[in-house]
């Protein structure tokens, strides 16, 4: 019994002294453009009124294939805030049917083309830890990770 104390100890003692190679914080993937936060002050409203308490952000990938290239027009009608709505809704909507007993969701959203054709997007997300160890939502594509 003693033994097994001291292999605990001796794997606290070894990586509490481990020098970090690197990392690349969830803060540092949204100035970077690589993550786009969703409950920033543009967007915060939108998470509210879908009872969304925690920072969600959507891979670059993800926003571009639902929510909107940078630098494109969306289709005439169509609105950022709107197809935003469209896939935290659809993702609300997911785990709704799928359950809160997992750390990841799967859900598709319709998302209009220039052409008027709809295009599904498969997507998912997964809760996790943040920079700080509170919860967090990433929303990806599917095959992202």
């Amino acid at each position: 019994m003693n033994n097994n104390n001291e292999n605990n100890n001796n794997n606290e003692n070894f990586w509490s002294e481990a020098d970090i190679v690197f990392r690349y914080t969830r803060k540092q993937a949204m100035r970077d453009g690589v993550l786009v936060d969703c409950t920033n002050a543009d967007f915060g409203d939108l998470c509210k009124q879908l009872g969304i308490k925690v920072n969600v952000a959507m891979t670059s990938g993800a926003w571009s294939a639902t929510v909107g290239e940078l630098d494109e027009p969306l289709p005439a009608g169509q609105s950022i805030e709107g197809r935003l709505w469209d896939v935290l809704y659809s993702w609300r909507y997911a785990i709704s049917i799928q359950g809160s007993e997992t750390d990841r969701v799967y859900f598709k959203v319709a998302v209009q083309g220039t052409e008027r054709k709809r295009e599904v997007v498969k997507l998912w997300s997964l809760i996790g830890p943040g920079d700080e160890g509170e919860p967090v939502i990433t929303i990806m594509l599917e095959g992202e990770d």
